[in-house]
């Protein structure tokens, strides 16, 4: 066997040892990946150690730059390689204090043996590729001194890592340069505390009592990053007897997060849930890093993080840095959360504390039925998302049992402060009171987690939906209630891009119409802008109308031509669609339009308002005409035609090559969503949006049926065969067949085979 480095030796053997693992127990691995038809590996191996050792593999074939650079941000080295700009030295600083040797030893420590060896096996597979193609790395990383061997504890990290990005993951440059009054770092930090870009998702389940083939159906369609470690990657894994599961993954995890075996399917969806909350805590008058806990005061720990940096001339040296913090957590600091001599601010990040995920993820993809389904989730590691399934039997389902504070709604009534300049969104305890700490409950596998009794969920036998609004209106037949707040609001307007979805499927059923995977594979793939078929008529109404050019900072527009490009657009954001980005920029402006709506919010009709535009009102009236002015303006100052095919202006690249793009803004209406942005030089390549789709049924007599597609495609090599190839048949349109059963692999065309032991 080909010796191990020294780290990833003690690595190996700590965890051996923490699971009573014989030190002498082979640490071979045998393993078969067959590639398919657009890059998609299936591995095939006897145990589990093997199994991990065959994924690292055939993901690194596919994102061996993307993996190296993530496991060198978590273990914060990212300042040591690429110098101190761009972020990377507060990067570095959080990372190596929160994710320290203490932490990633208790989440080794609570993993299973079978995890363990799995985690082992991945390491080992990792190394072997980096061994097997050093000399020939994609451009991105050849040659680069970054690309180091892994071990089994950045495995841990990269887990972890994951699991809190939404969380104390939003406040890096906060925690990093957090210090009392008078020791301020840096300049000036403005905290974002909107949701990053790239996390969105639809998902629809649908059961037996609306099924043509009376079985379930799904269809899985998140909404992530095109670029970086949040892509997804399609593979499928097998253990005989054991484990046969397909679906996708990120790039920096290892396992099938979203995907089907033979009696199930599920997707995920970004929960509004929150992950973390604040803490403001009352300093003590002559000791601001003293805060009040009750009658008494607790002292700040001051934690000395050394982060080894590269200067101008290329040196590296060691940089030390105390980071601050509270028994809740981290202290944070910036404009909005400034540390003065009376407050400071800290936040708690409940999947800190989360070591449930190999667990939740191996049930789920052994799982028979939407009963071990919900048991598997009720694991508690699914870190920040809802889960929608549906079985080979008939039922759909929909939860929220995610990991989230024990916060109930007395504590929110009881603690809740509101600072000025944090937004609503955004959740402020009282530091103070040793009553607002989150509550404790021994049947929550995660330190300071609600319970997953307390979360919603539901089985239907017809369907279920969520596209990143609250779990209230799963279903209109039975909207969910009596949750606490911080899982999501209840009896509040859904956003156009849930409503399209509500109307799309409600359409698909009118009259007792029974649903085939077809029926959703359309639904997405006609690209329908929904906000358009609501509203459009009514701009196009106020078009018609007698109207003077708008002025704009003194310059006049005529909004005849933006009339023009709606009037003859097809509502429709496909790649030969012309007229659709008028509306987008339009609607970024009318949205804000004060008394918008002729027929406001009625919870009681919550799929179908608010509707109509007040154009009769002459304060929305003119809101409108200037909404159209200025996306008239801004789409003429960068050069993009108002009647250009979307296609012409919406595209990616590969290789030099422009695919042109379909899908559109979710904000603006559209259920198929694809974000870009406009510059100067006209819309960039695509950000984010459709990624992993998957369409899984079952036919009359039981047999899993799946197809689905990586829009962006396997490989974010640009020399790779698999960089663009299924990029190119999303722009014609349409899914690709998932080969699941063992004849479909061996019948592919482009089957090709690599057997691996060391």
């Amino acid at each position: 066997m080909p010796r191990r480095s020294l780290a990833s030796s003690i690595a190996f053997l700590s965890l051996v040892a923490a699971h009573g693992l014989a030190a002498q127990e082979p640490a071979r691995y045998d393993t078969e990946i067959r590639w398919t038809s657009y890059g998609i590996p299936h591995v095939k191996a006897a145990n589990w150690g093997s199994l991990g050792y065959g994924f690292a593999y055939a993901t690194a074939t596919d994102a061996v730059c993307t993996i190296a650079r993530e496991v060198m941000m978590v273990k914060g080295e990212l300042s040591k390689f690429l110098g101190r700009a761009d972020g990377n030295h507060e990067s570095d600083i959080f990372h190596r204090a929160l994710l320290d040797a203490a932490t990633v030893r208790r989440f080794n420590a609570s993993q299973s043996a079978k995890s363990t060896r799995f985690a082992v096996g991945y390491v080992a597979g990792y190394n072997r590729y980096l061994r097997d193609h050093r000399s020939e790395l994609p451009a991105d990383c050849r040659g680069a001194d970054w690309v180091q061997a892994m071990t089994a504890d950045d495995v841990t990290r990269l887990t972890i890592g994951v699991g809190i990005r939404y969380g104390v993951g939003r406040f890096q440059k906060e925690m990093a340069n957090a210090a009392p009054p008078g020791e301020l770092r840096t300049g000036s930090i403005v905290t974002d505390f909107t949701l990053p870009e790239g996390v969105g998702s639809n998902a629809v389940a649908m059961g037996k009592a609306v099924t043509a083939s009376g079985r379930g159906l799904l269809l899985g369609n998140p909404h992530y990053p095109w670029q970086g470690s949040s892509r997804f990657h399609m593979i499928h894994t097998t253990i005989p007897g054991e484990l046969d599961v397909m679906g996708a993954g990120l790039y920096s995890t290892n396992r099938v997060a979203i995907g089907f075996n033979k009696d199930v399917a599920w997707s995920h969806t970004v929960s509004t849930a929150l992950r973390s909350t604040l803490y403001a805590l009352e300093l003590k008058p002559d000791d601001a890093t003293q805060y009040r806990y009750g009658d008494g005061w607790r002292r700040m720990t001051r934690v000395s993080v050394s982060v080894p940096a590269k200067s101008a001339n290329g040196a590296v040296n060691n940089e030390t840095r105390t980071v601050f913090l509270s028994h809740y957590g981290p202290v944070v600091a910036s404009e909005q959360l400034p540390w003065t001599a009376a407050r400071a601010y800290a936040v708690r990040d409940v999947n800190l504390a989360n070591d449930q995920s190999a667990i939740t993820y191996d049930m789920l993809s052994r799982a028979r039925s939407v009963d071990e389904v919900e048991a598997a989730i009720s694991q508690q590691g699914v870190a920040f998302t809802n889960t929608l399934a549906a079985d080979r039997a008939g039922t759909a389902f929909y939860a929220d049992i995610s990991v989230v504070p024990n916060v109930d709604a007395a504590m929110i009534d009881k603690c809740r402060v509101k600072p000025p300049g944090i937004p609503a969104s955004v959740m402020v305890l009282n530091g103070a009171d040793p009553a607002c700490e989150w509550k404790t409950d021994a049947t929550s596998k995660v330190a300071g987690a609600m319970p997953p009794a307390a979360m919603p969920r539901i089985r239907r036998d017809d369907v279920v939906s969520n596209a990143n609004d609250s779990y209230w209106l799963s279903t209109p037949a039975a909207p969910l209630e009596g949750f606490s707040p911080i899982i999501g609001a209840e009896r509040t307007a859904r956003s156009l891009r849930t409503r399209a979805g509500l109307a799309f499927i409600a359409e698909a059923l009118k009259g007792g119409a029974k649903a085939t995977p077809q029926t959703l594979e359309d639904m997405l793939f006609t690209h329908r802008n929904f906000g358009a078929e609501l509203l459009l008529d009514d701009v196009l109404r106020l078009c018609a109308g007698p109207s003077e050019p708008v002025v704009l900072s003194g310059t006049t527009v005529d909004i005849g031509a933006s009339c023009r490009a709606l009037a003859a657009w097809n509502r429709r954001e496909t790649v030969d669609s012309r007229g659709g980005h008028v509306w987008r920029e339009f609607w970024r402006q009318a949205a804000r339009v004060p008394g918008l709506y002729r027929v406001p919010f009625d919870p009681t009709d919550a799929a179908n308002t608010p509707r109509g535009l007040a154009v009769e009102q002459p304060g929305v009236r003119e809101g409108l005409r200037r909404a159209l002015a200025l996306a008239q303006q801004r789409l003429a100052q960068f050069n993009v035609p108002l009647d250009a095919p979307l296609g012409s202006i919406q595209y990616d690249m590969r290789s030099g090559e422009r695919i042109p793009i379909p899908g559109g803004e979710g904000g603006t209406g559209m259920w198929s969503v694809i974000t870009t942005e406009l510059k100067p030089t006209g819309y960039t390549p695509i950000i984010h949006g459709n990624s992993y789709i998957q369409v899984v049924g079952w036919t009359a007599d039981g047999a899993v049926e799946a197809r689905g597609i990586l829009t962006y495609s396997q490989s974010d090599d640009p020399a790779s065969a698999h960089s663009g190839d299924l990029t190119r048949q999303y722009s014609k349109g349409g899914l690709v067949p998932l080969p699941f059963y063992e004849k479909d692999i061996l019948a592919d065309k482009n089957l090709r085979t690599l057997r691996l032991r060391q």
